[in-house]
């Protein structure tokens, strides 16, 4: 099954090699360290240096960004779909959610956006999206506000440890 895996940090290893992924997406701050997972090779990584903020100007934090989400946006839609694709930050719970559903849609576009949110809060209660992200998404992917009422309407997820993954299925085209 093709589909979108969302983890902690701490298990992108252990989620890498057990799904049997090639491609990873890091949103993590700029100065977090971290191993890229064997199974991944360097070219198919795509490491996005950014705070879980939801808006500019916090300091030295640096705030999701319009040429973040173009390049999610670009490296998705070269993934080959042929294995899964672990997308993580640090907890599992505001920028890779609101980068797995930012990617469902760069590779589905002509999917209704509450039925990925209602999918997403049924795979992932804990998950509350970046709202930086989601608004920028939404105005890169052309969804006139739709993605953002969505995300909105499943309201904020369960409290979590941080150690929950979950899979995000890809809409299957008929």
């Amino acid at each position: 099954m093709t589909a979108i895996i969302v983890c902690p940090l701490a298990a992108i290893a252990e989620t890498a090699v057990r799904h049997k992924a090639r491609e990873m997406v890091s949103l993590i701050a700029e100065k977090q360290d971290f191993h890229r997972p064997g199974v991944i090779a360097a070219d198919r990584h795509l490491k996005l240096a950014m705070n879980d903020i939801g808006f500019a100007g916090t300091g030295d934090l640096i705030a999701p960004s319009e040429a973040h989400v173009e390049s999610l946006i670009a490296f998705v839609r070269d993934w080959d779909q042929s294995a899964p694709i672990v997308i993580h930050c640090w907890m599992g719970v505001s920028r890779s959610p609101a980068a797995a559903v930012i990617a469902a849609l760069s590779l589905h576009p002509e999917e209704d956006d509450f039925a990925l949110a209602a999918r997403l809060r049924g795979v992932a209660p804990h998950a509350t999206p970046n709202t930086r992200l989601i608004e920028i998404g939404d105005r890169l992917l052309g969804r006139n506000g739709r993605l953002i009422a969505a995300i909105k309407g499943i309201g904020r997820g369960a409290e979590t440890d941080g150690r929950a993954s979950f899979i995000l299925p890809l809409k299957i085209s008929r």
